[in-house]
């Protein structure tokens, strides 16, 4: 069920931070823990197993995990200060993660929340560490273990150029656990991690299609704390991280860390500095570290620009040869506004989550009209033109939730994007009809598989609804929408005369009986599933489950707690439904168990497979339901 937040951009609601610890365990109380007893901690949620590094594959080699001491005599988390140069990519196919690894090193305040400095090899040493990441408006502290993955006693991934530092391996391996294990890592956009990193709205631009003011947008992201990242497009697999004549690498993720203008006979040169994750393989062409072009240049502006020319993965080029050799660039930016105005103002942000739901209301892109009319609507309301104009600037920011950590239950990312439509005055879901015979006003440049789309648009003050879908239709998913606007914006989710009326509908306490008529009218409703019914029980069970404040009632946030675990049930349902059958094999159920992190022994198991399967061997929906919440009630009391 869609529900909306509004809260300045920077709020102290958005700054919370939540463990993510299966025990609720901080930090600290597992490093006290384990200094009492003198052990070194080993994590329970993320442990030294083949399961933590693929999913998909068996370890195609013989892995040991080891902890920094047993790796080299002194190891020291930072030395010497963070910086770019600690980053060198492993055997893993991150370099995204690690291009905005290096541009969070140029941002020390920044750096210092995601890689907390308050934790090291000395003093208070206990073998744990953690990182915060932000995830979905909320800052989650990430505990993890030292124990990494080596080869003959050399770090597999991300390791640092000094063989004695281990911040950069131990925050790739927080990065692993919080999406699911090391194989999960592998591709991605620069903006995902730049997000995660500082909770800031990305803006991507083509270097081929470019703004009159390029150069100027990112000299004033530099100057303003954003984080950029670039890259070069491949037009096959075979050229993934293919190696130009020019030392540039196609198919790979680079920082930009630098934009500066210097005289150079006569005439300004507009100038950029990249980074490759690789820690060397770099440009050889005009401006590289030893070309002729620096002799001719002032010796401080050299020395200045130019600290030394070693192959450290780092150079200079000339921006028109930037733009013609790259595609791609990535701007995270950590106010905003902080490219539109020189004034720094905070952005009124109102904020929803949403699911598609396959036969409700995952309707698929305008080119199905016969279901896109049932996707999630927002109304969109904008009063206040920004100061000194007559439009009104919003950036939207479409975001699929958790799927890099549903991969290894085969769920990838979907294609995704939004359109905004002029609306009409009235506060009812628009029917096919409405976006028939009405175009869309605005719309995401593309449909994409990434993990969020946004733009900026300027728009006149009026009423908009604004459309979030998936391209095709029936294909599920969680989302989050982000809608930042330089003044006050009135913003709503538009309920539909779905299974959403329903639940509009509890807005007081209801009992086991009507928590039975509301449920299975809206699981009625879906076609995939094979559902009979639930029982009353199984809503006493619900009931039971839920009831925080012991009235043998529902009341309504209760029932908004129990319809997101409903939601991650369904999910995890289809996704070992692989037949689409509508039933689940009883065989399959051990592994959706254990997804949701319920490890039963053999016997329960077998005993669960008696109660709940058929004669085939099969679990209907709803008896899955009702095994899953009396195991949740189970696990309450233990």
């Amino acid at each position: 069920m869609p529900y909306s937040v509004t809260l300045p951009s920077g709020s102290k609601q958005a700054a919370l931070v939540e463990s993510t610890q299966a025990d609720g365990k901080t930090f600290e109380q597992l490093r006290q823990e384990c200094l009492q007893k003198g052990k070194l901690f080993e994590d329970p949620d993320f442990p030294a197993v083949d399961d933590s590094l693929f999913y998909s594959q068996r370890v195609p080699v013989n892995f040991e995990w080891k902890r920094p001491g047993e790796i080299c005599k002194d190891p020291k988390f930072i030395t010497g200060g963070a910086t770019r140069t600690d980053i060198c990519q492993g055997q893993l196919g991150d370099c995204w993660l690690l291009a905005a690894i290096a541009s969070l090193t140029l941002h020390e305040d920044t750096l210092k929340r995601v890689v907390p400095h308050d934790q090291g090899f000395d003093r208070g040493y206990a073998g744990i560490f953690h990182f915060k990441f932000w995830q979905h408006n909320k800052w989650l502290d990430v505990v993890v273990d030292d124990r990494l993955p080596c080869v003959r006693n050399n770090l597999v991934f991300v390791h640092s150029a000094d063989q004695t530092e281990f911040w950069s391996a131990l925050l790739e391996k927080a990065y692993a656990k919080l999406n699911g294990s090391y194989e999960s890592l592998k591709g991605g956009s620069t903006m995902e991690a730049m997000e995660d990193f500082t909770g800031g709205v990305g803006e991507m631009y083509e270097t081929k299609n470019p703004p009159s003011n390029l150069f100027l947008i990112l000299k004033k992201a530099v100057e303003r704390g954003s984080m950029l990242g670039c890259s070069i497009d491949i037009t096959s697999s075979a050229e993934s991280e293919a190696q130009t004549t020019t030392g540039l690498v196609k198919g790979h993720a680079y920082s930009i860390t630098g934009v500066e203008e210097v005289n150079y006979r006569g005439a300004k040169v507009q100038l950029i500095r990249v980074r490759n994750p690789w820690g060397q393989v770099e440009w050889n062409g005009p401006w590289s570290d030893n070309s002729r072009e620096w002799n001719t240049i002032d010796s401080s502006e050299k020395t200045r620009l130019l600290h030394n020319s070693l192959d450290d993965g780092e150079f200079w080029m000339e921006f028109g040869d930037f733009k013609a050799n790259y595609d791609k660039i990535e701007i995270c930016n950590l106010t905003a506004d902080s490219l539109s105005d020189d004034v720094r103002k905070k952005w009124e942000v109102n904020l929803f989550e949403g699911n598609w739901i396959r036969g409700s209301t995952a309707g698929g892109c305008r080119n199905y009209i016969d279901t896109f009319w049932t996707n999630p609507q927002f109304k969109l309301r904008l009063d206040h033109p920004d100061d000194g104009d007559k439009l009104c600037s919003v950036i939207v920011a479409l975001m699929q939730k958790n799927r890099r950590r549903l991969r290894k239950e085969g769920l990838d990312l979907e294609t995704i994007g939004f359109a905004i439509y002029e609306a009409p005055d009235d506060q009812d879901h628009q029917g096919k009809d409405f976006f028939r015979y009405n175009a869309s006003k605005a719309r995401s440049r593309t449909y994409v598989n990434m993990r969020e789309v946004s733009e900026r648009f300027r728009m006149p003050p009026g009423n908009y609804l604004l459309v979030p879908t998936t391209f095709q239709p029936h294909h599920e998913a969680d989302f989050l929408i982000r809608i930042f606007s330089e003044n006050k914006a009135g913003a709503m989710y538009v309920h539909t005369n779905t299974h959403q009326c329903y639940i509009r509908q509890i807005d007081k306490a209801i009992s086991a009986r009507e928590l039975q008529h509301v449920l299975n009218n809206v699981l009625s409703r879906r076609k995939e599933v094979k559902f009979d019914g639930l029982t009353l029980n199984t809503c006493h069970s619900i009931i039971n489950l839920m009831d925080v404040d012991n009235t043998g009632m529902l009341e309504f946030e209760e029932f908004k707690v129990f319809w997101d675990k409903l939601k991650k049930w369904i999910m995890l349902f289809l996704s070992y439904d692989t037949d689409r059958s509508g039933r689940m094999s009883s065989y399959e159920l051990r592994s959706a168990l254990n997804a949701a992190g319920m490890q039963l022994n053999n016997k329960l198991l077998q005993l669960l497979g008696l109660r709940f399967a058929d004669e085939n061997f099969d679990i209907d929906f709803d008896d899955y339901l009702t095994c899953i919440v009396r195991l949740e009630n189970m696990f309450r009391t233990l």
